[in-house]
């Protein structure tokens, strides 16, 4: 702006010099009003570019990308939250990226590229990526970040998280009923029933805390195995660990593994067996042994944190904690069951789980979290 000011004043210092007629006075005014005019204008004209630029930019679409902690296609909590960011692609127009990694060094690698990349919001799919954002969202404060499934105390970050442990309530009073039903092919008379997580991470322990209350709301004295992969994504160790649970004497077994679970899954059919699936509706997985489902909405989770940034909304620093009254969790309403099993199928169980998920809404039972998880964590 300086140097086109500095071409008006020279040419217009020429005009003034050649000019015939006009005394000095009238030359003087005359130039003062043509170099204001001229500043004005070139100002104008700056003004409009960077409004332009600006308006440019604002126009572009909200970019996004999550970092998963394990791959997409686990029929489970990646493949969730997954169809909610893709429903917001559809909803929003926004640009969408999806970073994978089997090892915390890829999900911190991968973090950090999304950072330098950035992105208008970051999503950390579930807990395994809290330490890294709480490590680097400090130095990128322009960029927004959410954490699903755990809570990140930092001025850019929202967090949101579920109440796991009361789906898994409901989940283990199911398995505890099931197990009695020694009509159902497959169901032995021994009061055993399994579990079967991925990493041992402090939100399956949250999961377990519910299973374990649920079942023994139902059957004090019933004996639950609880066993960890140690992977997201091992589907055989899955397999192998469930087999082993229903050699000692469980014929129903809940999956909390992600991409590990298919293999849970997969053991019960091959053992005549049952198994509980978790986070989507995996009871068509494997039709006929999939008693029910605990669904996580990680969908709607991570739907809702880009809508807030698409509508400037976004909170900073706040936690959302998803209840069974807030629909963040339930139980899926055993219809594949039912139809399979015809005449068999225990009602009662249906009856019983939606009078107890009543009850925790209501807040006549109250269900136990692990330390560090609940409203007020």
């Amino acid at each position: 702006m300086k140097k086109a000011l500095s071409v008006v004043l020279a040419g217009l210092m020429g005009l003034s010099l050649v000019a015939c007629g006009p005394s000095a006075n009238e030359v003087a005014s005359q130039s003062a009003e043509e170099t204001t005019a001229a500043a004005t204008e070139a100002a104008d004209a700056a003004e409009g570019g960077e409004e332009a630029a600006a308006a440019e930019e604002s126009d572009g679409p909200i970019r996004v990308c999550i970092v998963y902690s394990g791959n997409l296609g686990d029929k489970s909590y990646n493949d969730s939250c997954n169809a909610g960011a893709l429903q917001a692609v559809e909803d929003f127009g926004i640009e969408l990226k999806s970073l994978e990694g089997t090892t915390a060094q890829e999900w911190e690698a991968n973090l950090v590229a999304a950072c330098e990349e950035g992105y208008d919001l970051i999503i950390g799919a579930s807990s395994n990526n809290a330490d890294h954002i709480q490590k680097y969202a400090p130095d990128y404060p322009d960029i927004k970040f959410a954490v699903i499934d755990t809570t990140v105390d930092l001025p850019n970050v929202e967090s949101i998280s579920f109440a796991q442990n009361q789906g898994s309530f409901l989940a283990g009073a199911a398995a505890a009923m099931f197990t009695t039903k020694t009509d159902i092919d497959g169901v032995n008379a021994d009061k055993v029933i399994g579990w079967v997580g991925g990493m041992d991470v402090p939100v399956l322990h949250d999961f377990y805390t519910g299973y374990e209350q649920g079942a023994k709301y139902i059957d004090p004295d019933i004996t639950i195995l609880q066993a960890f992969a140690g992977s997201w994504n091992d589907p055989l160790k899955g397999k192998e660990l469930t087999l082993a649970q229903y050699e000692q004497g469980a014929d129903i077994v809940m999956n909390v593994a992600s991409g590990t679970g298919p293999g849970i899954l997969e053991a019960a059919k091959e053992s005549g067996l049952y198994a509980i699936g978790v986070d989507l509706n995996q009871d068509n997985d494997q039709p006929g042994s999939v008693l029910t489902s605990m669904v996580k909405r990680v969908d709607n989770a991570c739907y809702l944190v880009i809508q807030s940034v698409v509508e400037g909304t976004f909170e900073g620093g706040s936690t959302q904690y998803l209840t069974l009254a807030d629909g963040g969790v339930s139980l899926t309403d055993f219809s594949v069951m039912r139809e399979y099993l015809g005449d068999k199928f225990p009602e009662d169980i249906v009856e019983k789980c939606d009078e107890l998920a009543q009850q925790i809404i209501d807040g006549e039972i109250v269900v136990e979290n692990y330390e560090g998880f609940g409203p007020n964590a």
